[in-house]
């Protein structure tokens, strides 16, 4: 297996998880590694690169889903060599961990499929860290089920959100502390503003509560937070509204930094 002597634990300097929702094209993913890169080395943060290669959770069948496993697997794996930077990407049948985890660090789990067993229990046989979203239809306390199902430690939780009526989610930052108790907590920003199915065919979001959200979460001490980055958000094929262009990601990640270290000295 691929997987990298990662450590992930909320004690430790906070990590970043960021890259584009999905892979768009070698170039792409190619400019926004070196862009975020360039970022994470100015404010001084460890990070790990992210994309989808398919997108196979959509609003709707008109979706953009992503370049598929074979081209996503070698833009990830390029990646990785030419910026020595650890990767993540989801997988969404049990049949594709072994396949993954050839090439990426991290292999994540998608909110909607959190409770698919088989799922979990393929990723956790890799010895890859498990990323897992918290389902939007979970409570906090039912994440516990989800490690039980898989003999592997190296698991962490991903919080982005609950249902909360139609079209909106909501942050609850008591699962975000009680979580840290149990397992490496990751604030995931971007989907936590994320409007399910808001724009009908696709959904909505707003960034404007990236910030709040993620500070909150920082200040309870956790060990990183994700964040999808974008040179152009509002052109991109999928999660467009939620996700940051590279002066928000800056600014962000140089305030969390802060942050965090002033959280971290007390604990």
């Amino acid at each position: 297996m691929h997987c990298s002597m990662l450590n992930f634990n909320n004690q430790a300097p906070l990590k970043v998880i960021a890259g584009p929702c999905q892979i768009e094209s070698e170039s792409h993913a190619v400019m926004m590694a070196e862009i975020i890169q360039g970022i994470c080395e100015d404010v001084g943060v460890r990070w790990v690169y992210k994309s989808s290669f398919d997108k196979a959770n959509r609003s709707s069948i008109q979706s953009a889903r992503g370049v598929g496993i074979d081209e996503g697997l070698k833009i990830l794996q390029k990646i990785n060599k030419d910026f020595s930077v650890p990767t993540i990407t989801d997988i969404h049948e049990p049949h594709q961990a072994a396949t993954v985890a050839q090439v990426v660090d991290i292999i994540q789990i998608p909110a909607f499929l959190c409770r698919q067993t088989d799922l979990i229990v393929a990723a956790g046989e890799t010895g890859c860290w498990v990323n897992v979203k918290k389902g939007q239809f979970l409570s906090y306390p039912e994440v516990k089920n989800i490690k039980n199902k898989s003999t592997n430690p190296n698991f962490m939780i991903t919080e982005r959100g609950t249902t909360f009526g139609y079209n909106n989610l909501v942050v609850d930052m008591r699962g975000v502390h009680a979580m840290r108790e149990w397992y490496p907590v990751i604030m995931d920003g971007t989907h936590s503003v994320q409007q399910p199915g808001g724009m009908g065919q696709s959904s909505g979001g707003d960034r404007r509560f990236v910030e709040p959200l993620c500070t909150s979460a920082v200040a309870l001490g956790i060990a990183g937070v994700f964040l999808e980055v974008h040179d152009n958000p509002d052109s991109a094929p999928s999660d467009g509204p939620n996700m940051l262009n590279p002066d928000q990601f800056r600014k962000l990640i140089t305030k969390l930094k802060i942050l965090d270290s002033t959280v971290k000295q007390k604990l």
